[in-house]
């Protein structure tokens, strides 16, 4: 059963159902990936893999969403919290509270066009971190924050793509045997920023 989540557009699938559970007491969405799922177009040759599944909405043509997210622990290498978009396999975007290959928590964004571009940002020490992805005109923009208020600007791009593009929440467990991510404090408007780059 999809979830339905105050304040945001109806949520579906971008591919096979995955596990959501949604606690309407305290507003958090919690995502439970199985083992070996996550979104990747290699770009050193190796096979696209797009196990992972997001439940998501139609961005519209301006808009902003945040959220608190959480990862349970024990956590494995590469596991994350995301908030994603997705057009199709080669025109998709993501921006992720990941654990990395030397046990540190941060953000990393991954924009593919056709290939994926694999960016590592800011590293993470307390359990959660905030996330906002945005549109404005052409554009996508990528942001993160420690309190949810003070946003720091992480990464702006576009998709090279026409087609509707669909945003909102993932979990990936790509080497672990599953990866539990939860989503709170959410917030959606239909205005992206006026400033992408002076914290607001």
């Amino acid at each position: 059963m999809i979830p339905e989540i105050a304040g945001l557009p109806p949520l579906a699938w971008t591919s096979a159902p995955s596990h959501a559970v949604y606690d309407q007491t305290d507003g958090t969405l919690t995502l439970t990936a199985v083992a070996g799922v996550d979104w990747t177009n290699d770009s050193l040759g190796g096979g696209q893999q797009h196990r992972a599944s997001a439940l998501a909405f139609t961005a519209p043509a301006s808009f902003s969403l945040s959220a608190r997210v959480l990862v349970d622990s024990p956590r494995t290498t590469f596991d994350a919290g995301v908030l994603a978009l997705w057009a199709d396999s080669d025109h998709w975007a993501k921006l992720c509270f990941e654990y990395s290959p030397q046990g540190e928590a941060m953000v990393v964004t991954v924009v593919t066009n056709t290939h994926s571009d694999d960016s590592n940002g800011p590293g993470v020490k307390a359990p959660w971190t905030y996330l906002r992805v945005s549109r404005t005109g052409p554009a996508w923009a990528f942001h993160s924050s420690g309190d949810g208020h003070d946003w720091s600007f992480v990464r702006l791009f576009r998709l090279d793509t026409e087609k509707p593009v669909n945003v909102g929440f993932m979990s990936q467990a790509p080497m672990g045997q599953s990866c539990v991510a939860r989503f709170d404090s959410i917030q959606f408007s239909e205005q992206s920023p006026r400033n992408l780059r002076d914290g607001s």
